[in-house]
């Protein structure tokens, strides 16, 4: 079954530039979401960067066949590591940590999965 969402969402900037970024969902079903992410930017050089993250993720409801609980659903961690050989073009690797919780962790591990994981990642911010 597919779904169709309406989102409003915001972006910003903390005192000592923490990235904030915040949405709210609202599906064809009648299903509310939230999601609240952070981000810090912790310069080691002029080109290399250390970014935490942390994300949250929130329902009103129980939604089985997508594995969100109601309450608190998920917490994910991350650090990547990112060398910027341009601003705008900048491999990087990380670490991310996710870990569902209440019914959502119930709905994983009914499909045979683990509510923890974690992943490494490696990829390439690049915008123009």
């Amino acid at each position: 079954q597919s779904r169709t969402y309406l989102t409003l969402g915001t972006e910003g900037m903390f005192p000592y530039w923490f990235d904030v970024e915040g949405a709210v969902f609202l599906s064809n079903e009648g299903e509310l979401l939230a999601r609240a992410e952070g981000t810090y930017d912790l310069r080691l050089t002029q080109r290399l960067i250390l970014q935490p993250a942390a994300e949250v993720t929130f329902s009103a409801q129980n939604i089985p066949e997508l594995e969100i609980g109601s309450g608190l659903s998920s917490v994910e961690l991350g650090l990547r590591l990112r060398y910027e050989i341009r601003r705008e073009f900048a491999p990087y690797i990380g670490v991310s940590y996710e870990r569902k919780f209440g019914k959502a962790a119930d709905f994983v591990r009914l499909s045979g999965h683990d509510p923890e994981t974690t992943k490494v990642v490696i990829g390439l911010r690049a915008w123009f």
